[in-house]
C-alpha cells in the first residue's frame, strides 16, 4: 500500500481493516492515533486528544520524548541487536544505572512485563529449592485476588478473573490466592513450602485499588520473619506513576524482588527487568534462563535515556503534586452515578455504579482519552509531563460528561 493511499484513509477504513485482519482480543475506543507528542495525540484526521492513559503507564515521560528519541535513533545507526551470545556496550551501563537509581544489586533484563513476571516466578522457585530447602516441585507462591500480572499460562493460572482463564486450562499449579490487603490472611497462608508472596502495591487493572494503609510494610515484615521472598510487581506503578519512584516507597516496604517494565524505556521499546540481591539473582547460571532480545543495545539505550528523563525532569515530584490536584478536582464532581474517586499520584480511578465505557466514549468526543477497566471504572493515568493547565482543561471535560441530567 502506498503512502498516498494511507493518507487518504479515514478512521472508519482503518477500523475496518483491523477488524477484518486482526484477532479481536481487544476492544479499543474507536480513535486511530497517527502521531503524538508530550501528553497529546493526534488521529488520522487531525483531531487532537489529551492522552489520559499513557499506554497503561508505558509513556510516563510523554510521547516521543526528544531525549529518548535521540538516544534510540543514535543507537539504531550503530547496532540494534547482538543477542546475549555476545556482549554489547549499552547493557552493562544500564545495569549500573539501575543499581545506582534503585539500590538493587543485580538485574535480569527481559522485554515485556509478562516475561519479567515469569522470570520472577522462576527466580522465586529456584530460591525456594536452592536456598530455603523446599522439597523439589513443592514450592508455593502466594498471590492476591483481583491481581493482574500478565496473560501467560502461568500468570492466568492464579488469576481470579474468569474471562482471563476461560478455555485456557489446564493451569499451572503451585499458587495460593488471598484477599488483597489482608495481612492476617497472608500470614495464615504461609507454610514451609512457601517461597514467595507476589503482589501489586496498587492494583491497576482491578481499578487503581489501594491496599489498607500499612499493609505493604506488614507484608514485608511477615515475609522476612517467615523466610519468604517479598516480590512486588511495579510494572504499572513504577517510575513515578504514584508520586514516588516506586509505590512501595510510600510505606518504605522494600521488596526482595522488584519487577519493572513499561515506562522503563519510555514507550520506545519493550524493556522489563527483575531486580534483586546477588543472593537471589546470583542463583542463575549460564543456560538457566534467557531471551534473544533481552538486554539488546537498542532497548538499553532507550531505557538509559528514559531513566535520565525521570530524574532530570523530576517526574516523580510532578506526579505527586499534579496528582493531588487532579484527584482533588475530580472529587468535586457531583453525580449520583459516581461511587468513588480514588488514586495516588497521577494514577486515578473514577468508579461508577453503571458501565463506564459510554462515559469514556463521551470524553473521547470532547478530546480526552481514557479507558474503562472492570466494566465500571474509568482509569486515568496521563503522561507525567502533563501540565496543571492541561489537567484543568481535562477536568472541564469531565465536568461536562458527569453533569447531572
Amino acid at each position: 500500500m502506498s503512502t498516498a493511499t494511507e493518507q487518504r484513509m479515514t478512521t472508519q477504513e482503518y477500523i475496518e481493516l483491523e477488524e477484518k485482519y486482526g484477532a479481536h482480543n481487544y476492544h479499543p475506543l474507536d480513535v486511530v492515533i497517527d502521531r503524538a507528542q508530550g501528553a497529546w495525540v493526534t488521529d488520522v484526521e487531525g483531531r487532537r486528544y489529551l492522552d489520559c492513559l499513557a499506554a497503561y503507564s508505558a509513556v510516563n515521560q510523554g510521547h516521543c520524548h526528544p531525549k529518548i528519541l535521540h538516544a534510540i535513533t543514535e543507537q539504531a545507526s550503530k547496532v540494534t541487536l547482538t543477542s546475549r551470545a555476545f556482549r554489547n556496550s549499552q547493557f552493562p551501563l544500564l545495569l549500573q544505572e539501575l543499581h545506582e537509581l534503585t539500590g538493587f544489586e543485580m538485574a535480569l533484563l527481559m522485554n515485556s512485563g509478562a516475561e519479567a513476571v515469569e522470570t520472577a516466578l522462576k527466580t522465586a522457585r529456584r530460591w525456594g529449592y536452592r536456598v530455603k530447602g523446599i522439597p523439589r516441585d513443592r514450592a508455593e507462591i502466594i498471590v492476591c485476588a483481583n491481581n493482574f500480572h500478565g496473560r501467560t499460562i502461568s500468570v492466568i493460572s492464579f488469576s481470579t478473573e474468569e474471562s482471563y482463564r476461560d478455555s485456557f486450562g489446564p493451569f499451572t499449579p503451585g499458587f495460593k490466592v488471598i484477599p488483597f490487603g489482608d495481612a492476617k490472611a497472608l500470614e495464615e497462608a504461609i507454610t514451609s513450602h512457601t517461597c514467595a508472596f507476589l503482589c501489586e502495591p496498587i492494583q491497576g487493572e482491578a481499578g487503581v485499588v489501594l491496599p489498607p494503609p500499612g499493609f505493604l510494610a506488614m507484608a514485608a515484615k511477615i515475609c522476612q520473619e517467615k523466610n519468604v521472598l517479598f516480590m512486588l510487581d511495579e510494572i504499572q506503578s513504577g517510575f513515578g506513576r504514584t508520586g514516588k519512584l516506586f509505590a512501595f516507597e510510600h510505606e518504605e516496604a522494600r521488596p526482595d524482588v522488584l519487577i519493572v517494565g513499561k515506562a522503563l524505556a519510555g514507550g520506545f521499546y519493550p524493556v522489563s527487568a527483575v531486580l534483586a540481591s546477588r543472593d537471589v539473582l546470583g542463583l542463575f547460571k549460564p543456560g538457566d534462563h534467557g531471551s534473544t532480545f533481552g538486554g539488546n543495545p537498542l532497548g538499553c539505550a532507550a531505557a538509559r535515556a528514559a531513566l535520565q528523563v525521570i530524574v532530570e525532569e523530576k517526574l516523580c515530584e510532578r506526579s505527586a503534586e499534579l496528582g493531588e490536584y487532579f484527584l482533588r478536582r475530580l472529587r468535586t464532581l457531583s453525580n449520583p452515578l459516581i461511587r468513588e474517586v480514588r488514586g495516588r499520584g497521577l494514577w486515578i480511578a473514577i468508579e461508577l455504579t453503571v458501565a463506564a465505557r459510554p462515559y469514556c466514549e463521551r470524553l473521547r468526543d470532547l478530546g480526552v482519552l481514557c479507558k474503562e477497566t472492570h466494566e465500571r471504572v474509568i482509569r486515568i493515568a496521563p503522561p507525567l509531563v502533563i501540565t496543571r493547565e492541561e489537567i484543568e482543561w481535562a477536568c472541564e471535560r469531565f465536568e461536562q460528561v458527569f453533569q447531572p441530567r
